[in-house]
């Protein structure tokens, strides 16, 4: 896991704009920007105007995780586009190493969502009954504070700031600590995912298929499609960072702007999950956004009741 300043990927080429430049970092902007609409929408509705519960927590802090972390890029992609001479600079760096702390935060929300999911399948009477009251605010607290103690970490051993010499063992096992962190959060993330699946599609009692179980898997097969590759890269140039090439950076490019589409894509499949089946013209947003997080089976009177939601104020 390459966090440190060293890494030539995230540093501004010299010279004059070429299209291997330009391009990416238009595509990064123009999501970004679609992307931070739709979550700052996420975050009003399930802030100020949904009633939260275990799930809607999760999917809060992980809009508020993809809100910051586009911004980030709106940020470092307009600096390369501008070529300002910042690539080695305190606030560079920073932002660097936030956006990764953000990345592995989105991770991990997503692991916790997937294996909360998978506990309320396979274990219904403990979840329903034993189940902590405030389990998924607790958990959300303990990501943030890890993440941002790995971000921490990296900054002091890897000298982001500047202000000493690099300990370069203490900074390769920081960075090692961050990569074998993500290696099990995806191990989770997919061994969950996978239990989640076989309880729902196979066996006697199969399990009747949500919204809610669509929203999920909807949004975690968008990370492994546009997230992972981003976090394999950046796992393979731990090993390999002296190893540098045009084909190395022509892919890095290509996983950050994945990394760009996974952030602004879940606002689109829950407003995709919430508006299949109904008209648009006769829902609001947070009508589409409350039955893309239903976790119950659609019925006549679930129907009746979306409808009567229509009138509250």
């Amino acid at each position: 896991m390459a966090l440190t300043t060293t890494n030539p990927m995230d540093e501004t080429i010299p010279g004059s704009i070429d299209i291997e430049i330009l391009i990416p970092n238009l595509m990064i902007i123009i999501f970004a920007l679609v992307g931070l609409t739709g979550n700052a929408i996420v975050l009003w509705l399930l802030g100020f105007s949904l009633h939260r519960n275990a799930f809607t927590v999760y999917v809060l802090n992980l809009a508020l995780a993809d809100f910051l972390f586009l911004l980030c890029h709106i940020i470092l992609s307009t600096e390369r586009l501008l070529n300002y001479p910042f690539s080695n600079s305190i606030f560079h760096n920073c932002l660097i190493t936030f956006r990764v702390v953000l990345y592995i935060t989105g991770l991990s929300i997503l692991s916790a969502i997937s294996t909360e999911r998978c506990l309320s399948v396979l274990c219904p009477i403990w979840y329903r009954c034993h189940r902590p009251e405030h389990t998924s605010t607790v958990m959300c607290a303990v990501i943030w504070v890890l993440c941002l103690f790995i971000g921490m970490l990296v900054c002091y051993f890897c000298d982001i700031f500047h202000i000493r010499h690099v300990l370069d063992n203490w900074c390769m096992a920081s960075n090692f600590f961050t990569a074998a962190y993500l290696m099990f959060l995806l191990v989770v993330l997919c061994l969950s995912s996978l239990a989640l699946l076989a309880r729902l599609f196979c066996g006697t009692e199969r399990m009747k298929l949500t919204r809610l179980y669509v929203t999920i898997m909807l949004t975690l097969l968008v990370f492994l499609i546009c997230g992972l590759p981003c976090g394999f890269y950046w796992f393979l140039i731990f090993w390999i960072k002296n190893s540098y090439s045009e084909v190395a950076y022509s892919l890095y490019l290509a996983s950050i702007v994945l990394t760009a589409v996974n952030s602004c894509a879940n606002p689109i499949i829950y407003f995709f999950v919430g508006s299949f089946r109904h008209q648009l013209r006769h829902q609001t947003l947070k009508m589409v956004l409350q039955r893309a997080l239903q976790d119950t089976p659609e019925s006549a009177e679930n129907m009746v009741e979306m409808s009567r939601s229509k009138a509250e104020p």
